[in-house]
């Protein structure tokens, strides 16, 4: 059974107990069982509708609300004592009283939510024993950062931490793509899955593999922002839309892509690198390297030192269509090359 259909299942089975209960306590008070047992279902109703609207409530907002509430009514305890409503009528300082405690209730409620924990841990020192970092929290991937091949080495730097959530639907993906007719997206998702089963048994990682959000009407990038956002957690991808669609909907997102780019070395005109030579340029005189994120070199003069590693200073660049494109000539000429 799934959780969406165990908690439906407690939710039917609180409102018949409330409605059972509801018709003892009428035939006791002398409404009858039928209205005790209507009124009992309507109440069971009712929790279970509050609880529908508490659904993307967390625990951390919840107990910070209460803090709030807590603090407007030390401070409407505070204003009340001072007897300021000394000779007005009972009724008077009833409605003046309820007023003061719904107003610094709601003023503390909405400033404790709108605080964060480090706000609040300045004002309750003792509330938490080490701070909270960015490594501690749970790290959603999708199924293409698992293709990909590179999230084992990734997790290896703890960059990204050490918690990783695979949610259910993600391994059926991953199943059904092992389980292809087409032997290249087979060999991908049998890849894929021994990736995960390796990092499974790392002594360094940690692999969880909760349910998730299981909405058939929702596509698989939902589930994935949507089970982000239940379990307060990163989203780890590659794919552009689902960066864009995450991001949209206010969750975190570490795009691989961002990353590689970021990570992306400066080439930058007099700068003196050692380019492996693997091919001949358009000139006869020219040969072209690559860097290690593919971009290209065209180096004069080096026809001959082709299938070698050289130093080479960078002279110039050119913007094209396809990317940038560099120029360098070698760092030591020999005493006969053109100029």
């Amino acid at each position: 059974m799934t959780p969406e259909r165990t908690i439906n299942l407690l939710r039917a089975l609180f409102v018949v107990l409330t409605t059972s209960m509801s018709a003892v306590v009428g035939v006791e008070l002398g409404i009858g069982p039928w209205k005790g047992a209507g009124l009992g279902a309507v109440f069971g109703l009712v929790v279970v509708l509050a609880d529908r609207l508490l659904k993307g409530i967390s625990l951390r907002l919840f107990s910070s609300a209460t803090f709030g509430l807590l603090v407007g009514f030390i401070f409407s305890k505070l204003l009340l004592a001072s007897n300021f409503l000394r000779g007005a009528s009972e009724t008077t300082e009833w409605l003046i009283s309820l007023t003061l405690y719904v107003s610094f209730a709601y003023l503390g409620m909405m400033l404790a939510i709108r605080s964060n924990r480090d706000e609040l841990a300045l004002i309750i020192p003792y509330v938490r024993f080490r701070r909270a970092t960015v490594q501690d929290d749970p790290v959603l991937v999708d199924s293409n950062i698992i293709i990909d091949g590179r999230l084992p080495d990734l997790c290896a730097t703890g960059f990204v931490g050490s918690s990783l959530v695979v949610p259910r639907f993600i391994l059926d993906e991953l199943q059904r793509l092992a389980d292809s007719s087409d032997p290249q997206k087979r060999d991908r998702g049998r890849r894929a899955l021994e990736r995960l089963e390796e990092m499974q048994n790392s002594p360094k990682l940690t692999v969880t593999v909760p349910q998730g959000v299981n909405d058939p009407s929702l596509s698989v990038d939902m589930k994935l922002v949507q089970t982000a956002r239940v379990l307060d957690a990163r989203l780890l991808t590659n794919d552009a839309n689902l960066c864009a669609i995450a991001r949209l909907e206010g969750v975190q997102v570490l795009n691989l892509h961002d990353l590689m780019r970021a990570l992306k070395p400066v080439v930058e005109p007099g700068a003196v690198i050692e380019l492996p030579l693997v091919k001949e340029g358009r000139d006869v005189h020219q040969a072209v390297g690559y860097l290690g994120d593919g971009t290209m070199i065209v180096v004069n003069h080096a026809r001959t030192y082709l299938g070698q590693t050289v130093p080479v200073v960078v002279t110039s660049s050119l913007q094209t269509s396809a990317g940038r494109l560099f120029f360098a000539e070698l760092k030591h000429l020999p005493a006969d090359t053109p100029q």
